[in-house]
């Protein structure tokens, strides 16, 4: 812990290191755009305050004494070190992009989309965080998450990205030519549904269906579930948004739609200044969907 009481000003160590690197108070002087004579009673007043010589003149320069070397030296790293974290903290430093989302949206979505924004922004560096928890974007230095829901998270910046639009889809071996399956048809079918997805029953009940009565495999996880419904192993419900790639290439097909208004996927940031990475790659998303 600094003792502030008995720290020195820190205008007299800025003119200090000033002085000690140019070896000058003149040049001092003209980079901190102040006098000859204030850098040199700033460093004076150091002295004083240090009670040890620090500058000397030596024949038409400057010169350190030990001491004075060892303080400038320390001066020159601390000064160096603050200087990147403001650059950090004002969105100027190398840190990537940090964003959390959930893995069948990072591997469903996402990913598929990446290589346009690496073409059109080389120097963004992202570091994707997939998680199906709902992280503290402040506690864990989170630039942005990308959350499924309605929008509602008091204390965050909500900008809405892509509908979620729920569709029923199926495996082409499995459907075996059929391009529309009636409710009676999708029942007598195999399913799998995501263990941490409970949602999926109520909206299958919504659109008319009768889980209780279903042949339905649970799979522990929604890009598990994915996978499966991918080898043909069942019927499966899935934002529309995560099957479109699927589907464009003909990997699963579409037999049924659930529509939900009430959910959307939003993209959620911290409150206040945004770092120009940040805003570039909010831009992209939108004009990714």
């Amino acid at each position: 812990m600094v003792d502030w009481r008995a720290f020195p000003s820190l205008t007299a160590l800025r003119a200090f290191e000033t002085a000690a690197r140019l070896q000058s108070f003149s040049l001092a002087a003209r980079e901190l755009n102040v006098t000859h004579a204030a850098v040199a009673q700033q460093v004076r007043g150091l002295e004083d305050h240090l009670g040890r010589e620090l500058l000397y003149r030596a024949g038409r320069g400057m010169a350190l004494t030990p001491e004075g070397a060892k303080l400038a030296s320390a001066l020159a790293e601390g000064f160096r070190g603050i200087a990147q974290a403001l650059e950090e903290v004002r969105g100027g430093g190398p840190g990537p992009l940090r964003v959390t989302l959930t893995a069948a949206f990072a591997a469903n979505w996402l990913m598929p989309k990446m290589a346009g924004f690496w073409k059109a922004h080389p120097e963004i560096e992202l570091s994707l965080n997939p998680e199906k928890r709902v992280v503290d974007l402040r506690r864990e230095g989170i630039d942005i998450g990308i959350r499924f829901g309605n929008g509602k998270w008091p204390g965050l910046d909500v900008e809405f990205l892509t509908a979620a639009d729920y569709v029923i889809v199926a495996a082409p071996e499995l459907l075996q030519g059929r391009r529309d399956l009636t409710n009676a048809e999708m029942s007598a079918m195999p399913w799998v549904i995501a263990e941490d997805w409970a949602e999926t029953l109520t909206w299958l009940k919504g659109f008319g269906l009768k889980p209780d009565a279903m042949n339905i495999t649970d799979v522990p996880t929604e890009d598990l579930a994915l996978s499966a419904a991918r080898a043909g192993l069942g019927l499966y419900v899935e934002a529309e948004a995560l099957v479109e790639h699927d589907v464009e290439n003909g990997t699963l097909q579409i037999v049924g739609r659930l529509k939900d208004d009430s959910l959307a996927y939003y993209m959620v940031t911290r409150p206040g200044p945004k770092r120009p990475e940040l805003k570039a790659f909010m831009r992209w998303l939108k004009a990714a969907v």
